[in-house]
């Protein structure tokens, strides 16, 4: 019997609409047409991955088809060998593509995620020749990242500024992100830049990438952190050198500045957040930060340290408790303060990183093994942590 023809149109839109899925999204590419060459070459592993892939499924969907279609019941010209069990060329040839594959890929992501690896600096364009001289441009420009509820906070120390929700950097200049958070981990991703890496509460992360176009992108968080989760969105911008300088010269032209008192105003929740500028920053505002000891009064996590790895102050610290609360009962330090004597910080300790020194630049050169020399550090592990540059604490 005919099918009804409104009927078959019917169960035919649902099939077009998936078919049409692929062309809709070539309408924002970002991810494999962006702006940055670290962001590039994380495109480019992504379409060799995927081609790498596709020589074993396309094969197979393609031969799924025609053993279907030939040994097809009403096909009788087909042979028929029911004792058939083994074939030596059509098992070297089941295993051997995969295998060869196999390799490839293992082959391209080692070498890819050591080249691509987020905390390895990058040099400048203008370095890449040998025996370049070093200059202003080859000098990475670090911003400073902390994510709050639900919004994006930018430090520029190295100009004494500071942003929400919008980033500016210039092209071809290499850029250094030092990243935490306030609260929640959370997740700082800007497609047309580089890889996404984690922030996270009481520790720093980095990230480094390089605009080679210039142009307005959008970044935003990649992992759930709440209710404003979805909105927080911030604009980042790769402009020419004049074009970021008068940047520049605007943010500082503001007259707010941004110190520990602003900064736990604009720590508090808040969705939907409009663009603000700070002309000045307070120094170590963001290792305070990540020690956990913006509020007065609050014990550092390096100060902590320090009183930790020599054994306690005995006694005297047993008042030390309430300062060292940083639970979400405590409010991180907002509770009244107690009628009772304690340490608050440790004047010998000075603030430091929390991280040390960068390896050499590397030239980002596409992925053929280029600049993968074993990174060796001039000092042990240890020198890493902020206690190598902590003096010894009085005795009493």
């Amino acid at each position: 019997m005919a099918q009804n023809p409104v009927r078959f149109r019917h169960r035919l839109r649902p099939l077009l609409a998936l078919a049409a899925l692929p062309l809709l999204s070539g309408c924002g590419l970002i991810v494999l047409d962006p702006a940055g060459e670290v962001a590039r070459q994380q495109g480019n592993l992504v379409m060799i991955s995927t081609a790498l892939m596709l020589l074993i499924i396309v094969p197979v969907m393609a031969l799924t088809v025609f053993f279907a279609f030939k040994y097809r019941a009403a096909n009788q010209d087909a042979p028929y060998d029911p004792d058939w069990d083994h074939s030596t060329q059509l098992e070297l040839v089941i295993w051997a593509a995969p295998l060869l594959i196999i390799i490839c890929l293992g082959a391209l992501t080692w070498v890819g995620t050591h080249l691509l690896d987020p905390y390895r600096p990058l040099a400048a364009p203008e370095a890449k020749g040998p025996g370049a001289p070093e200059t202003d441009r080859e000098k990475p420009l670090e911003v400073q990242v902390v994510a709050l509820d639900w919004k994006w906070l930018f430090i520029y120390p190295e100009l004494g500024i500071a942003t929400v929700n919008e980033f500016a950097a210039p092209v071809d200049r290499p850029i250094r992100f030092r990243i935490a958070s306030s609260s929640v981990m959370n997740s700082f991703y800007i497609p047309a830049l580089a890889g996404q890496i984690y922030a996270m509460p009481g520790m720093e992360t980095k990230l480094h990438g390089i605009f080679n176009e210039t142009g307005n992108f959008v970044g935003f968080s990649a992992n759930y952190s709440g209710a404003g989760f979805s909105n927080m969105r911030f604009a980042a911008k790769s402009m020419e050198r004049g074009k970021f300088d008068a940047w520049v010269a605007q943010v500082k032209a503001t007259a707010t500045p941004l110190d520990r008192a602003t900064y736990l105003k604009l720590e508090k929740p808040s969705e939907k957040e409009p663009v603000r500028r700070f002309a000045q920053v307070e120094p170590n505002l963001f290792d305070r930060v990540v020690n956990l000891c913006v509020e007065p009064g609050k014990m550092c996590m390096h100060d902590m340290m320090a009183i930790d790895a020599r054994g306690g102050l005995g006694l005297a610290g047993t008042y030390n408790v309430r300062d060292l609360a940083y639970d979400k009962f405590a409010a991180r330090g907002t509770l009244p303060t107690l009628n009772t004597r304690y340490v608050a910080a440790v004047c010998t300790t000075p603030m430091v990183p929390m991280t040390g020194p960068d390896p050499k630049p590397v030239d980002s050169t596409p992925l053929t093994g280029a600049g993968l020399s074993r990174v060796r550090q001039s000092t042990p592990p240890i020198a890493r942590t902020a206690m190598t540059a902590l003096p010894a604490l009085p005795e009493s």
